[in-house]
This record gives C-alpha cells, sequence and structure tokens, in this order.
C-alpha cells in the first residue's frame, strides 16, 4: 500500500542531481516530497513519477526554508532527506558582486544546517533513516574563480563528518552521507557560465552514476563518497600533496581557465 512506503524528501529536485535521486528514489520505492524554485518543473517531475508531494520553495528565503522544515517534522514515515539545492559562480571574489556570493553561503551553509537539524530531529527518535548532504570534490580543495563555492563545500564535509561522529556516539543506525561528485553533467555548469568545451570528455560523469554511487555507498554505511575513478585519486591525491604544491596546480590551472572563461 501506498501509505506503508518510507517518505523521501529532495531539494533542487527539478534537474540535474536532485531530479535523478527523485526518479531512482521513486523507482526503490519511496514516496517523494520534492522541493525547488520552479513549481512548473516540480509539478512535471510530479507527473512523470506519478505523484508526489511538490512543495515549491526558494533555500535562500527565510520563509521557503522555513516551510521546508516544518514539512520535515511533520512527515512521520520520512526516511531520507537530499540536500542537493546548490549553485556556483565563476570570478575573482572582490570583483564579484557580493549579493551571490552571501546567497551561495545562505544556500549550501544554512540550509544544509538548518534542514539537517530537522531531518535528524525527526530520524534519530524513530532509529531510522538517511541525510546525504550534496557536496563536491572542490570541498577536499580550493581554486582561484570558485573561492565561496570550494569554502562552502569545504563547511558542508566537516558538518557532515561531524554528524556522523555524533551518531556514532549514540549508537544510532541513522546514517549521513556527504556525496562529492566532480564534474557531472547537468544544467549546474551552464548557470555558472562555464563552457563544457573547456573540460575534457573523459572528467565528465552521468548524474545517475552519481546517484547510483551515493546509494551504493549510503548502503555499505560510507561517509564521503566520491564518484568516479579518476576523483578518487584525485581527492587522495589532495590529501598528500604539500600544500604549495597544491597551490601551483591550482594556479596552473586557473591560468589555463581563462584563455576559454571569463572569471573576472
Amino acid at each position: 500500500m501506498a501509505d506503508s512506503k518510507p517518505v523521501a524528501l529532495v531539494t533542487g529536485a527539478s534537474s540535474g542531481i536532485g531530479a535523478t535521486f527523485a526518479r531512482r528514489l521513486a523507482r526503490d520505492g519511496y514516496t517523494l516530497i520534492l522541493v525547488a524554485r520552479r513549481r512548473d518543473r516540480l509539478q512535471a517531475m510530479a507527473e512523470e513519477l506519478g505523484g508526489a508531494d511538490v512543495l515549491t520553495a526558494d533555500l535562500i528565503q527565510d520563509d521557503g526554508l522555513r516551510a521546508v522544515e516544518e514539512r520535515i517534522a511533520a512527515e512521520p514515515k520520512l526516511e531520507m532527506v537530499v540536500n542537493n539545492a546548490g549553485f556556483g559562480t565563476m570570478g575573482t571574489f572582490f570583483k564579484s558582486d557580493l549579493e551571490p556570493q552571501q546567497q551561495m553561503h545562505k544556500l549550501h551553509v544554512m540550509a544544509t544546517m538548518q534542514l539537517s537539524h530537522a531531518a535528524l530531529r525527526a530520524m534519530v527518535p524513530r532509529g531510522k533513516g538517511a541525510l546525504i548532504n550534496v557536496s563536491s570534490v572542490a570541498g577536499f580543495g580550493t581554486a582561484p574563480g570558485s573561492v565561496s563555492y570550494s569554502a562552502t563545500k569545504a563547511w558542508m564535509n566537516t558538518f557532515t563528518e561531524g554528524l556522523d561522529l555524533e551518531l556514532k556516539i549514540l549508537n544510532s543506525p541513522v546514517k549521513v552521507q556527504a556525496l562529492c561528485p566532480g564534474f557531472t553533467i547537468t544544467e549546474f555548469h551552464e548557470t555558472a557560465q562555464v563552457d563544457r568545451k573547456t573540460i575534457p570528455d573523459w572528467l565528465w560523469m552521468k548524474a545517475e552514476e552519481v546517484v547510483d554511487a551515493s546509494l551504493e555507498g549510503l548502503a555499505k554505511g560510507e561517509l564521503f563518497v566520491v564518484p568516479g575513478t579518476i576523483y578518487k585519486l584525485l581527492v587522495k591525491l589532495e590529501g598528500v600533496l604539500p600544500r604549495g604544491a597544491r597551490a601551483a596546480m591550482a594556479i596552473r590551472y586557473a591560468k589555463k581557465a581563462r584563455r576559454h572563461v571569463a572569471v573576472d
């Protein structure tokens, strides 16, 4: 019966990785609550899935964020929350408009924090559930032109790791995960004004591959999931290279990217 199905809430569910999560979780037997700003696209996704609750909310705005928190708290069968909503910008930090930087911090940090709080307050007493925070391989390093993006994703990684430690202290079966994809074929990079042609084809992954890796890792209890062999190697390299060597590589890449992408 539909009433016996577990419930999953996905933010940023109107496109990209969020939409792919929605399709996969619906196939796996979840009842979906879809959250995004674009109601028309949410409704189209709900129709595609054969039915889902639609919650139009801008998580940068206090009222939108509060509405999602309240929906999480009110759902007795909630067993998964995917904090996927996010965006990126390109440009030298001090030359860029401040508002998009502030919005990025509100979305990646404050919204992730508040929705994680609401989700765990609901799941931990019940003794079941999972929280997936969609981060990025950018959270393991930093690069000129995407300072706030890397910083907010690094925060997300550290935050999720801290949650995992607290849950382990409590012997809670609730799982948390920081999903850290690399370049993924979605609308994300067009929105950030990144030309895909500047990035080698072999670095791109499909959203389906990212979601499959996430859910497979979740079943194994993996805290950090980095989809793709190349990205696993890059993250390991980030961990062993001296800071000076990492900085030199980042500067070299940024100078090369300037030939193709305006980062000023």
